[in-house]
């Protein structure tokens, strides 16, 4: 007998339902989220009669623990996405209410019916992968955030220096860090505006950075209101700038030296355009591959496979909405990046994608479908991508 298994995952208290194959409940109670109620809940599973298979609704996050207990307490656990179960429970008598119970008992329903994709044990490096890359998405997402404040605010009082400056190069940052208004240049003049750059190592192009600031501080001779106040925040933007550079740089050579601790890092980064960054991103989204039993279902997740849309006489397909939108990122960039750097195989699929009427953003994600396939069957064999191979 299968018993289903639906836990809704919360920070302090876990809810647990369980039905047998008749969809009759044996199991329905809180689990704190301890050692202690986390072993209870083991035991209780365990004296079930039949084979246990358990649907969680958060993978990682404040559900690892939990993960991490029920995996060697060796139960088969599965993922029950958090949009699944919210469409689901609202086809149930009742659909708007909700709480902890109720979505329990919609989680093992699902496990019930459906064919879910498993959770398997992830090994350290996968984890710290993973850990390492959001972080790194989140310092790029305030770096972005950043640099755009950085090009509206000098724009505001002193426009000539905003269109002569690239913020997202290192040398007008450094320059940023000290002078910022017209009279502040002028008073510096060349001489302490290239010494004060020399003190950062490593910065190219100085006379053309310096004459280019020099250029258009002459130009400009009026003082706006609040420029000291605005020359003060953009001196602390361009150090907080600098700051995430520095941090974001250290993440990309950690992340060098996870891949190449990990099996499918050299193979991943066989295919062109399949950067460091990238491929460290594709295993944090992806884990084990073994959770796709094909091609088509890794592509299903990056939301990349074509959705039939049939209705009367009307019979067609369009593009998926759905899908794992972070590898659904990586996919479409990596094939970017491929066409970009002019790889042979790449652009040749992209320009017939092109001859055949399709736009730019549908060859790209056609490519990039196409490349899943590439990268399942690669990772299936445990072989590097070769060009001269036909079929993938």
């Amino acid at each position: 007998m299968r018993i289903c298994v639906g836990i809704d995952a919360a920070k302090t208290t876990h809810w647990a339902v369980a039905f047998d194959d008749g969809g009759t409940v044996v199991l329905d109670r809180a689990v704190e989220n301890d050692p202690g109620g986390l072993d209870d809940l083991v035991a209780a599973l365990r004296a079930l009669d039949g084979e246990v298979v358990v649907g969680i609704d958060v993978v990682g996050s404040f559900a690892r623990f939990l993960e991490a207990t029920l995996l060697a307490g060796g139960f088969a656990l599965v993922h029950t996405p958090g949009l699944a179960v919210n469409r689901a429970g609202q086809g149930f008598a009742g659909g708007e209410r909700k709480s902890d119970p109720r979505d329990a008992r919609t989680i093992a329903e699902l496990v019930r019916t459906r064919d879910l994709r498993p959770i398997l044990p992830d090994a350290d490096t996968v984890v710290a992968l993973r850990l390492k890359v959001g972080r790194r998405r989140d310092l790029t997402a305030d770096q972005t955030r950043r640099l755009t404040r950085l090009r509206g605010l000098p724009c505001g009082i002193f426009p000539g220096l905003e269109r002569g400056l690239d913020v997202t190069c290192k040398g007008p940052l450094v320059l940023l860090t000290r002078f910022v208004t017209p009279a502040e240049i002028r008073r510096a003049g060349k001489a302490r505006l290239i010494a004060h750059l020399k003190k950062t190592p490593h910065l190219h192009g100085l006379d053309a950075l310096v004459d280019r600031a020099l250029e258009a501080a002459r130009a400009q001779k009026i003082v706006v209101p609040g420029e000291a106040a605005t020359a003060e925040l953009i001196r602390d933007l361009a150090l907080e700038a600098l700051d995430a550079r520095t941090k974001i740089a250290r993440i990309d050579r950690e992340l060098e030296d996870l891949l190449a601790d990990h099996p499918d890092g050299a193979l991943i980064r066989s295919l062109p355009g399949m950067g460091a960054v990238l491929a460290a991103e594709f295993i944090a989204c992806v884990g084990d591959i073994r959770r796709f039993a094909s091609a088509d279902a890794l592509a299903s997740s990056a939301g990349l496979a074509p959705v039939q849309r049939q209705s009367g006489k009307r019979n067609g397909w369009r593009r998926a909405v759905g899908g794992d939108k972070a590898l659904k990122r990586v996919s479409y960039q990596s094939a970017f990046c491929a066409v970009a750097t002019r790889d042979p195989l790449s652009k040749a699929f992209y320009a017939r994608k092109r001859r055949e009427g399709k736009h730019h953003t549908q060859a790209l994600i056609a490519l990039a479908r196409r490349r899943v396939t590439v990268l399942w069957t690669m990772l299936q064999r445990r072989e590097t991508f070769d060009p001269n191979r036909k079929a993938a």
